[in-house]
């Protein structure tokens, strides 16, 4: 059975290329939203927290800050909306999910930035 979910989600599933990135990433995502007849395109950069599923299941989430408010978004790998996704920094963590960065404040908040 799993090997024809398997092979459902490689072959029918469009594949996307996005660049590789992990949990402690800072990225920027772009998506398409709808407002009645019309799109545009937004963005939401952050900090990724975890990726998690795989192949036509997998998703990630974000967290920024906007203002004093913690928000955190969950998106699907291959949602049809999202059109590309900028790694602006690696970061260097030894989880493959922090949730500990949602407590941090201040300067403890800082993730350390892996040099390429």
């Amino acid at each position: 059975m799993e090997d024809l979910l398997k092979f459902v989600q490689d072959e029918f599933i469009p594949k996307k290329d996005f660049p590789n990135f992990s949990a402690g990433d800072t990225i920027t995502v772009y998506y398409e939203i709808k407002e009645g007849e019309k799109t545009r395109t937004q963005f939401f950069k952050g900090v990724v927290i975890q990726r998690r599923g795989q192949g036509g299941t997998e998703t990630f989430t974000i967290r920024k800050m906007s203002g004093t408010v913690g928000v955190e978004r969950i998106f699907p790998i291959n949602m049809p909306a999202l059109q590309k996704i900028e790694v602006n920094k690696r970061g260097k963590v030894r989880r493959a999910r922090i949730f500990y960065f949602r407590e941090l404040t201040g300067k403890k908040a800082r993730i350390k930035e892996i040099r390429s």
